[in-house]
Formats: structure tokens, sequence, C-alpha cells
């Protein structure tokens, strides 16, 4: 099984990443949001030009915020400063639109979109609408060398719904969910076998990545920890954003409805009234804010996040990889990249 890590788009970043390296891990993912982090295309440079041998993914571009041909020239200068080392990781956009306002983007738009990227990165000339008509491009001297279109850049789709799913089964390399336990991971996984069999696509042909928020913890530590809260908690009020705007499938744990009920309450009083999202989602899964910490009960912790004792995750994990996930991805929280070293331990044992 592979390890990876996430981290939000900073300048930083490349410096866990070259950790993150050096302790063998297989993958190391940036968020695409722009109105939380710095670029994601100049932090995945930065981490290019300092690493070796690490993966550098996208989790997730967000198609809506940077038209086509931009992506498709950032992937190909990423490849020329890592060859082969680039993963496009893309989806409808959660954090990056809804910080905006936005809900996800139609799926036929995002197929529209991957079909020009994915013919530029082949080298193909392919028709792009735009302003309102459509328009003949491709890179024009990639001989040149300029760009690397050569080495393939595998494209990994973050899916959650049965078109989505399909979709992936159709077109992609690689599908991404993000999990908060291994009862539904498994479940989702088994509906994505399903929607590769309906397209005539072998399941075990499509790599298969899970990503989560946690906390390692020590002997005797509560999941109510401060130390917990600040490593796991930023999923965990994430988890009640999705759940105020249904924009989560997730269901409701009864032991925790009564915390969802109260951030309701919380939520109305956020300001501006008809923007809501500009109050709500300010730190959106790299902090938690004062006026949240109220709701961190050690239930909510452990219903959202990968929070429990070394052994415990180990078993999770092995479970996840039992039931055909072929990596794991843990988000680190700004401040608290240190915590690679406890993972790290944790993913040696499995």
């Amino acid at each position: 099984m592979d390890f990876g890590v996430a981290l939000a788009s900073n300048l930083d970043a490349w410096k866990t990443v070259k950790r993150a390296e050096e302790l063998g891990f297989s993958h190391a993912w940036f968020y695409d949001s722009q109105m939380l982090a710095p670029d994601i295309f100049v932090a995945m440079a930065l981490a290019a030009d300092r690493t070796s041998t690490i993966k550098l993914a996208m989790g997730v571009l967000v198609p809506t915020n940077r038209i086509a041909p931009a992506a498709a020239n950032g992937l190909a200068s990423l490849n020329k400063l890592a060859p082969g080392r680039i993963v496009f990781g893309v989806g409808t956009g959660f954090t990056a639109r809804n910080t905006m306002g936005l809900p996800p983007m139609r799926l036929s738009d995002l197929r529209e979109y991957l079909r020009v990227v994915k013919g530029l990165l082949g080298g193909e000339t392919v028709e792009w609408e735009c302003e309102g008509a459509r328009h003949k491009i491709r890179f024009l001297n990639p001989e040149a060398g300029l760009i690397n279109i050569k080495d393939k850049i595998p494209l990994h789709l973050s899916a959650f719904a049965p078109k989505a799913r399909k979709m992936t089964a159709e077109i992609a390399d690689g599908w991404i969910t993000f999990t908060p336990t291994v009862p539904r991971a498994i479940s989702e996984a088994g509906e994505l076998a399903k929607a590769c069999k309906e397209v005539g696509r072998a399941p075990e042909t499509l790599y298969r990545t899970a990503f989560a928020l946690g906390c390692v913890l020590g002997q005797g530590e509560s999941a109510g920890s401060a130390r917990a809260k600040a490593q796991a908690g930023p999923m965990s009020v994430v988890y009640l954003h999705g759940l105020v705007e249904a924009t989560l499938g997730f269901g409701v744990p009864p032991e925790v409805a009564t915390i969802i009920e109260a951030y309701r309450k919380q939520h109305a009083t956020y300001q501006p009234s008809d923007a809501k999202y500009l109050q709500m989602h300010k730190m959106h899964l790299i902090g938690v804010r004062p006026e949240e910490e109220k709701f961190l009960s050690p239930e909510l912790i452990k219903a959202t996040t990968f929070t429990a004792t070394s052994l415990e995750l180990r078993d999770r994990i092995r479970a996840l990889r039992d039931g055909g996930y072929n990596q794991f991805v843990v988000q680190l929280v700004p401040g608290h990249e240190a915590a690679l070293e406890d993972w790290a331990a944790v993913f040696d044992s499995v």
C-alpha cells in the first residue's frame, strides 16, 4: 500500500514534502483553494524543485477556477520540473467553490474540461469553447522542450456520487475519496467496483486513494485533547459545514445529532446574512475558529476522523488495504507538520 501526505498549498510546503520523501511517503497532495491559500502550481513547483522521487499530486484542481489551456500548461510545466511525478487530481469542487458561495460544477462540464486538458497533454489538436465560439488549439512547440507532454500525467478523479463514480470508471486512472470511517470507505469501494463492471472495466485497474484527517493519540490521550482538536478538528467542523449546506452526502450519527442542531443555530447568526459562507469557510479544513471549538466533542472527532491510537489506526488502514485501496493519505494541519513523524510510524507498522 502507498502512503501520502496532503497539505494546504503554501510556500513552505516543500519542506514537509521533502521530509515525507525521506520517510518513504509515495505521494504529496496539494489542495487548490484560491480564497484560502497560495496558488497550487507555485507550491507544487517549489516542491518539484526540491525533491526527486515523491509524486506530486493535485488533491484536487477545480476546473471552474482555471481555464483548460492554462491548466494543461501548468501541468506540462510541472511535468518538466518533475518528469513522471505529477498527478492530475480533479473534482467538481467542494472547498474552492464553497468559499465563493458556489455549489459543485456540473459533471457534463467537468467531462468536457477533461477532454480538452487530456487532449492537449496528449499532443492533440482539440476544439475548445471560449467566449461563445469553438476554437482549435494545441501546444504549438512542445518539441522545444519548454514543457513536458512526453511523460504521462495520470488523471485521478474525486467522486462521491453514482454518476461521478461511473465517469471515473470510464475515463480516469485513479479515484479519490475523503472518508471519515472504514465502513463507509469499504462501501464506497464496492460501489466503485460496480461502476467499473457496468462500463466493462476491471475494478483492480483503477487506483484508489482514501483521504482523512486525524490524530495519532498517545497512551491515555483523549480524542478531545487539545492536540487532537487541532490536528483532527478541522475535518470535524467541515463535516458540520457540509451538513448545514447540504454539500456532503454523509449521514448523521445519532451521537452527534445534537451537536449538528446546535451548529445550525450558530450558522444562522453568521454575517453577512446573504453570504454566510464568508464566515463559515474561513480556515476551512486548515484550522478551527474559536467559535467552533465548543462543538469539538470526542464523539464528533471519533465519528468524522481517523483519530485513535497507533494500533487502532494500523488496523483501520489494513482494513482499507484489504478492501481494495491502494493509498491512504493523511492531511496535515498548518502548524502541526511534525505529526508527519507520528503517521510515518503508523504507516511503517501496516
